[in-house]
């Protein structure tokens, strides 16, 4: 499954084989977007479907292989079915025949790894009857109310679409601004856009048009130029922006244009602080000059493209590591969400690129592990800015609001 190509809230839909959970999201969706049946296991891979939910918005709901699959493939289901917990931002635990134990407590253990929200929905109530002594001693294990359902009945859809909007994390949809706080209605921001072997031919790059929109959205100006331009732009006009944002590969020219007076920072560094946990990279990126020969250095990135010679993560940001530290570093560079090679434990530091591709909770549980096991993390950006020497320079529009 190609996992967080979506920033749209994912939920998930857990439980045992043939317990209706594909049939649920049909009649969640009102489409049969799921192929059913009664013969357990029909459900293989996870599978992504789209939904718009009102006051939410679009969101992905993902079916997926039951968690008591068999056999050496049923294991391997398990694991992709786990797998996808790290991405989603709600869980649907579908229960049922009066049966809570082991394999809902492995489910319950992993939403509460990675703090996922769940509801409980037992479905087939009209096969299977929930009694109350079931329904008190599944509250008492997990202090949820569980939800009578039946696909065959479904008059409380409108009650389950209602507990999901209740129950999903307000920040997985309501997206907050990206420069908000720091521009003002009529402030002017310089946007600088080299367009080089990677710029996408005849349109912008995703970062650069979510930071736009949000200049826009803000009522400040959006002055969007070319690097070979600024220099000209701000000598011949006597136009002052109070922020100027430029692609990270150009941060130390674009240092040297925009005077000292005028903030500086990056599109990569504004994500960075918008979706990734900020307060980590800025204090992880500076191990860059700890770093010591043969330490292993991950790179992620959230997307997935051609790649070129001048591929920022791929050869850039290794080249400019090795001249800046003068050690032998070794890279691994792992694209999406991925399975990462080595053991987390085996990385001296972890860069991660801006993330505009994936959600706010898909990039904090990718750099859970390193952030519990104490590696230091970075993002594409705050590195390009510390090994150019314009660190606190780049960080210096966000660090007031830190706290």
């Amino acid at each position: 499954m190609e996992k967080g190509r979506e920033s749209k809230p994912h939920i998930g839909i857990y439980g045992r084989r043939n317990y209706g959970k594909s049939s649920l999201i049909n009649c969640i969706t009102g489409q049969d977007v799921a192929i059913v049946s009664d013969i357990a296991g029909t459900t293989t891979d996870p599978v992504k479907r789209s939904y718009e939910i009102l006051s939410v918005g679009p969101v992905i709901f993902i079916d997926t292989a039951g968690i008591d699959d068999t056999g050496e493939l049923g294991e391997k289901r398990i694991k992709k079915t786990l797998d996808t917990i790290s991405t989603i931002d709600l869980a649907l635990l579908v229960i049922t025949n009066n049966e809570f134990g082991h394999f809902e407590e492995i489910l319950i253990n992993e939403f509460d790894k990675f703090d996922v929200p769940y509801l409980i929905i037992y479905n087939k109530n009209d096969i299977y009857p929930c009694n109350d002594e079931f329904l008190s001693m599944v509250k008492n294990k997990t202090g949820k109310e569980v939800i009578l359902f039946s696909t065959k009945f479904p008059n409380n859809v409108n009650y389950i679409i209602q507990k999901i909007k209740d129950t999903i994390p307000e920040n997985a949809y309501n997206k907050p601004t990206l420069l908000g706080d720091i521009i003002n209605k009529n402030d002017i921001v310089l946007l600088i856009v080299p367009i080089d072997t990677e710029a996408p031919e005849g349109r912008l790059i995703l970062p650069q048009v979510q930071v736009i929109r949000d200049v826009l959205d803000n009522f400040a100006v959006a002055i969007v130029l070319k690097e070979t331009e600024v220099e000209n732009f701000l000598k011949t006009t006597t136009i002052k922006p109070k922020l100027a944002i430029t692609d990270s590969q150009i941060f130390s020219k674009a240092n040297s244009l925009v005077p000292s007076n005028i903030m500086l920072t990056s599109f990569s560094i504004v994500l960075a602080r918008h979706k990734g946990p900020f307060k980590e990279y800025i204090k992880g990126t500076p191990h860059i000059s700890n770093l010591k020969d043969n330490d292993n250095i991950l790179l992620l990135e959230s997307c997935s493209h051609q790649i070129t010679c001048d591929d920022i993560g791929r050869y850039k940001i290794p080249k400019w590591l090795s001249q800046f530290t003068g050690k032998k570093l070794n890279f691994d560079i792992v694209a999406r969400l991925e399975n990462i090679p080595k053991p987390i434990t085996q990385y001296a530091m972890v860069i991660q690129c801006g993330g505009c591709m994936i959600t706010r909770k898909q990039l904090y549980n990718r750099l859970k592990p390193a952030i519990d096991n104490g590696i230091p993390i970075s993002n594409y950006g705050l590195t390009i800015a510390y090994i150019n020497g314009i660190f606190n320079r780049a960080i210096q529009p966000f660090t007031k609001n830190l706290e």
